[in-house]
């Protein structure tokens, strides 16, 4: 049964995937929305994962992975929107897609911190 962090993080990153398609497909896009996607899928996949982990341990070891990739993903997000001036996109869309990375960074990063005082 999917939690409530687990279908926020999946909506972002279905949501990262639409906003990319609208990027301009230049050299310096195609690298960005390469390791964004790579890194906010990642993000996803090893929350899936810290749900079934085998121990505690494990579980926390996922979820600081998921941590990591989500600030990577918050990290190029800032990055489009400081390189994009001159190319027409959803401003709206990226200012939301930043702001929801920031938020499920903080929540990961709780997540992690009070597993790590449990244990």
């Amino acid at each position: 049964m999917e939690n409530n962090l687990q279908k926020r993080i999946f909506d972002f990153v279905v949501e990262v995937i639409l906003f990319l398609r609208t990027l301009p497909h230049s050299q310096e896009y195609r690298m960005i929305k390469t390791q964004l996607i790579k890194a906010a899928s990642s993000t996803g996949a090893n929350y899936e994962e810290a749900q079934a982990a085998s121990s505690k341990a494990d579980f926390i070891y996922k979820t600081e992975i998921s941590l990591k990739e989500m600030r990577e993903s918050n990290f190029w997000l800032r990055l489009i929107k400081s390189i994009s001036a001159e190319i027409h996109l959803d401003r709206e869309k990226l200012i939301y897609l930043i702001n929801e990375s920031a938020e499920l960074k903080l929540i990961l990063g709780s997540i992690v911190s009070k597993s790590k005082k449990k244990s």
